[in-house]
């Protein structure tokens, strides 16, 4: 079944749909999701969104930020776009509806309450209370629903894109998506394609991830040739709330940064307080530097938990401030205002991708990408609390804005449906399930915040061997959501540890004990990955 659009958006969260909603200006826009319309890492997003909105903050404050947390590999165009456009765009967000928290100490009602997180040297934290993902999801899919240009796939799958090769260059035409509820594939011709597929942090055994965040969108691109970039800087979250024992699979609760921007204290068991070890902003360090520390002193201590203290505040301000985690500590037995809280890390975002341009323009012709899935450069080897959302939405509108001026000239194409006569072998699904828990402990075993050289080499053989038994599956299996998720889920695994191999060097998230020290005559660039060399654009970033 071929399906004719103007424009496929693939992916819902912020960037996905900030760019449908600019896009349907265009023509017909298609907007396909895994889930629901509001499942997404956007609507997990509890601390907010960094802008300059303090008359007393700069643009050279929030960029400086952005470059120390990253390592000094951050590239310079594209954070300097970051940053000064993000307030506009938070204000168009305020505009498509979304009700961020209000100042009760400013003089003036409209003042945004600016919260302060790790690695930021100002107060410039937009949030809605400790709920900011959900409140902008909320308001981009009211829009959207409103939309009668927009049409909205959920519960359906990705397949792979569909390309053309016209001499050197790569086009892309659509996507074939399968209906994961009627085992139907669908193929959808467009003239523009936005990847906006989300995460990957789902291939680690302990993530604050939602399910859907199984790398789908960088697997996709790799295959059709594109540019990979930055693969082995993941972030682990440096407080998520501890359970003894989780559900297989269970989404880690996230404790947002903002918590430790109030006064947040870590602490060890005995009390005693740890960071000022680790770096002169003790509790508001960077988050791979926290990350690291929690790692390091559960290692010498031999416990399962490190705390995070917030009893000294006012009780009334953690409860306005952070009603969400308030709530769901509570459920969990723990009442904030009284009781440490217990924490570890757990895989949480992934700072490379999808290599695109400061306008979202991928490797492949008419393929853009933004959000999580993409490689803007901004996050460099680790990205500053609270840009994410902000750099989906300063380069959705970039990318429509490229799109739209070429959209006119870009031809109508043929396409072929998808072959799936070839999947009609009954795929044991026991077999799946086994084969991604085996990746996941293989992931947080051997690449996870502190990493070696052995223990890479033990990863990267371990993941080839569940990778030859996906392709298998997949060659001539039944297609399904999870026999798809496994496929792109131990390419994906595999492109992060080829990628940390390369790095000889430890920098931002990327901390390797054979390699110690930075390396900035050899390492001070992005790592590249690409499916055909031959095809590698070049690749002249703006670092500073």
């Amino acid at each position: 079944m071929i399906i004719d659009v103007d424009v496929l958006v693939l992916g819902s969260g912020i960037a996905g749909l900030s760019f449908a909603l600019r896009a349907s200006e265009l023509g017909r826009v298609a907007l396909v999701t895994k889930k629901s319309d509001t499942e997404s890492n956007t609507n997990y997003a509890q601390g907010g969104i960094a802008a300059v909105m303090d008359p007393n903050d700069t643009f050279k404050s929030h960029i400086r930020d952005t470059h120390v947390a990253g390592a000094f590999i951050c590239h310079n165009d594209a954070v300097e776009i970051l940053v000064e456009e993000g307030p506009d765009r938070v204000r168009e967000l305020i505009e498509f509806g979304a009700r961020f928290t209000r100042s009760s100490s400013s003089p003036e009602p409209s003042r945004l309450d600016l919260g302060r997180e790790g690695g930021h040297s100002a107060r410039r934290i937009v949030h809605a209370a400790d709920l900011t993902g959900r409140e902008i999801e909320r308001a981009l899919v009211s829009q959207v629903k409103r939309n009668p240009d927009i049409r909205v796939f959920e519960h359906d799958h990705a397949i792979d894109l569909i390309t053309e090769q016209v001499g050197d260059t790569t086009i892309c035409h659509g996507a074939h998506v399968l209906d994961s509820e009627t085992g139907d594939v669908m193929s959808f011709r467009a003239k523009v394609t936005m990847l906006a597929t989300g995460g990957l942090s789902r291939v680690y055994l302990h993530t604050t991830n939602p399910e859907i965040a199984t790398g789908d969108g960088v697997a996709m691109a790799y295959r059709a040739g594109a540019v990979i970039a930055n693969m082995e800087f993941i972030q682990f979250h440096p407080t998520t709330l501890y359970v003894k024992n989780p559900e297989p699979g269970a989404r880690q609760f996230l404790i947002s940064e903002a918590v430790r921007g109030e006064g947040g204290i870590l602490r060890l068991k005995s009390g005693e307080t740890f960071m000022e070890k680790y770096h002169q902003m003790a509790c508001l360090a960077p988050r791979d530097v926290v990350a690291r520390a929690i790692d390091s002193e559960l290692k010498k201590s031999g416990d399962e938990c490190v705390y995070l203290d917030v009893t000294h505040l006012d009780p009334e301000m953690i409860k306005g401030h952070f009603p969400h985690i308030y709530e769901n500590c509570l459920a969990a037995g723990i009442d904030i205002t009284k009781e440490w809280i217990p924490i570890v890390p757990a895989a949480h975002y992934a700072c490379g991708g999808v290599v695109v341009d400061t306008n979202g323009c991928t490797s492949i012709k008419n393929l853009y990408a933004c959000g999580e899935v993409s490689c803007t450069g901004v996050h460099g080897a680790n990205r500053l609390a609270s840009n994410s959302l902000l750099e989906a939405i300063v380069f959705a509108r970039r990318a429509f804005k490229d799109a739209a001026n070429r959209f006119k000239s870009i031809p109508e194409t043929d396409i072929d449906e998808y072959p799936s006569g070839r999947h009609v072998k009954d795929v044991d699904l026991v077999r799946i399930e086994e084969l991604i828990f085996r990746l996941q402990n293989v992931m947080w075993k051997y690449v996870g915040i502190v990493r070696t050289n052995e223990r890479l080499a033990k990863a990267l053989a371990e993941i080839k061997d569940i990778r030859r038994q996906a392709k298998e599956l997949y060659a001539s299996g039944k297609l399904s959501a999870r026999l798809l998720e496994l496929r792109n889920m131990a390419l994906v695994s595999e492109l992060i540890v080829l990628s940390a191999q390369w790095r000889e060097e430890s920098r931002g998230l990327h901390y390797n004990l054979d390699y110690l020290e930075l390396d900035d005559a050899n390492f001070k660039r992005d790592t590249i990955l690409v499916k055909n060399r031959q095809n590698l654009p070049e690749m002249t970033p703006d670092y500073v």
